[in-house]
This record gives C-alpha cells, sequence and structure tokens, in this order.
C-alpha cells in the first residue's frame, strides 16, 4: 500500500503476535478494523482465527479491541504493551494504529499505560 499522506508504523510481525495472542486469549474479545485504502470500518467480529488474518494486514489502519471491564482491559493492554504497538486507549476499547498520517506522532501502549 502506497500512500504519501500515510506511514505504517507496523509489520506483520508484530500484527501476528497480536493475532496469536488475541485468538487464544481466555475471553471473547471483539474487534474491528478500519481499511486505510477505501475508509470502510468493519462490523465488530470475535472470530480471531480466521477472519482478522483472512486478507492479511497492509490495509489495515487501525484496529479497535472492544474491552467490556476493566480487568479484561488491563489484560489486554498488558499483552499489547508486550508486543510495543502504537495506540490509544479509550474507555470501552483499544485502538491499535497500523497507519498514522505522516508528520503525526504515535503514541506507544507500553508508554501510556
Amino acid at each position: 500500500m502506497q500512500n504519501k499522506d500515510y506511514q505504517y508504523v507496523m509489520n506483520d510481525t508484530k500484527w501476528n503476535e497480536i493475532w496469536l495472542a488475541m485468538s487464544s486469549f481466555p475471553t471473547t474479545l471483539q474487534w474491528r478494523t478500519k481499511d486505510i485504502e477505501t475508509a470502510y470500518i468493519s462490523t465488530w467480529d470475535s472470530e480471531w482465527f480466521y477472519h482478522f488474518m483472512i486478507e492479511g494486514y497492509k490495509c489495515i489502519e487501525w484496529l479497535e479491541i472492544k474491552t467490556e471491564t476493566e480487568i479484561i482491559k488491563n489484560e489486554v493492554l498488558e499483552i499489547l504493551k508486550s508486543i510495543h504497538v502504537p495506540g490509544k486507549i479509550f474507555e470501552d476499547k483499544i485502538r491499535v494504529y497500523g497507519y498514522v498520517e505522516v508528520g503525526t506522532s504515535v503514541d506507544y501502549l507500553w508508554l501510556l499505560y
């Protein structure tokens, strides 16, 4: 994916680490993504094993993981913190960035949490 306005801040290794951790998480977690090329935001999905990686990772502008409780949020943050991903924490979800606008600073979850 080539876009002069955005820079890629993730790689396939980190996306695979997220996929592996979330697909084996003891509680079902819902997720959705935004496509960098079309701006399409997927519906919430809870099937990580097949659906998350079905089309690869190159077009994921961001991934949001819904966190229903503080306990779940903290557990997910610990996992994402260990993977060293860029993101943002919201009240009921965590967003992991695949791309950010050029010139925009990016926060890393292990520094926020």
